[in-house]
């Protein structure tokens, strides 16, 4: 008997309910599964593999560069690799310079732009043995004092002049044997590397005194990120997830520093770099210091202060060094105000 209730078969039913299960299921699979395009860059830092650059190499191993939409390549620096000849030959995208001389740079033609002000203390300073009599600026009048050549030189210069010092400058190598060894009364050194050189050859840090120019009114910020201005006009976005992403891991290195410890070490073996932990310990925690100083919480990490540049660019320009100081707008850009909506 034939039933009318039944429902009627279709054949195509079968087939548009298989093509439809799997319709879903591919879009499932393709929404879990998609990943956004990562942006290539590169990075370069002013020197070989050390706990300067900490927080870059954390960014990246800790895949928060990706987390960013990035994908980085670091390129390794040193005293052939300057990061301001490789950003205008366009061989890579972003690098660190201090200050001083990317205000010279783009005075002079290369129109860099800073990204995030990394370093807000200078870390340069000089050093003298309270056994030759120097315990004030006073006392370097007519001494001996080893200085480092280009850019190095800008601070003790300005040092000099503000408390009329006559000096005798000799010519420092990258060591401080020549201090060590009485060769000169003054050297120069950099607080997160060679004056932990210098306490480290044992010498008692009550015998040295220390003249860190901060503190005499010449603060000089030192590594902060560039990139052409043109590249930051492209994408300012992209240019400042970088910027973010690098903040984040620097802040990562101070909050977990044996483990930044480690992967600097790591990229230090890779790079042939001479390796010392216990310095390196030292130089990260400096860069804490001179990134975050716990004595001035009006300082936002990666932001340049108008009032340090226009003191920098100032004594560029007292000095001949520069012709007109670019306009502070031009210069730097802040990424506040290109994020993402």
């Amino acid at each position: 008997m034939h039933n009318k209730n039944r429902t009627r078969y279709h054949p195509n039913s079968t087939l548009l309910f298989t093509v439809l299960v799997i319709m879903i299921i591919s879009c499932a699979v393709s929404a879990l599964c998609a990943e956004p395009a990562l942006k290539d860059m590169s990075f370069i830092p002013q020197w070989t593999p050390q706990a300067q650059f900490a927080g870059y190499y954390v960014a990246f191993e800790k895949g928060i560069y990706r987390k960013y939409g990035i994908n980085l390549a670091i390129k390794t620096g040193g005293p052939y690799s300057a990061p301001v000849d490789l950003l205008e030959k366009g061989e890579v995208d972003f690098g660190t310079i201090w200050l001083s001389t990317a205000i010279q740079k783009r005075s002079q033609g290369i129109k860099i732009v800073n990204i995030s002000q990394i370093v807000q203390r200078s870390s340069l300073m000089l050093v003298a043995k309270k056994g030759r009599g120097i315990t004030r600026p006073e006392d370097i009048n007519g001494k001996k004092v080893g200085l480092w050549r280009d850019e190095f030189r800008l601070q003790p210069m300005a040092f000099f002049k503000k408390y009329g010092l006559d000096v005798k400058i000799v010519p420092q190598s990258y060591s401080v044997n020549l201090f060590l060894r009485d060769g000169v009364d003054v050297a120069s050194a950099m607080w997160y590397n060679e004056y932990h050189t210098i306490i480290s050859a044992g010498v008692n840090p009550d015998e040295l005194t220390s003249f860190f120019f901060h503190e005499y009114g010449l603060n000089f910020p030192e590594d902060g990120i560039y990139m052409l201005e043109q590249t930051f006009k492209k994408d300012p976005a992209a240019a400042c997830n970088f910027a973010k992403a690098s903040i984040e891991g620097w802040l990562y290195a101070f909050k977990h520093p044996e483990e930044a410890l480690d992967i600097v070490l790591k990229y230090m073996a890779t790079a042939n770099a001479p390796a010392n932990k216990i310095h390196q310990r030292w130089m990260l925690n400096r860069m804490k210091d001179l990134i975050l100083p716990e004595d001035d919480k009006s300082i936002t990490v990666g932001t340049l202060a108008m009032r340090d540049y226009q003191r920098v660019a100032g004594e560029l320009k007292v000095n001949n060094l520069i012709g007109q100081a670019p306009e502070f707008g031009d210069f730097y850009k802040e990424c506040a105000k290109y994020a993402e909506k």
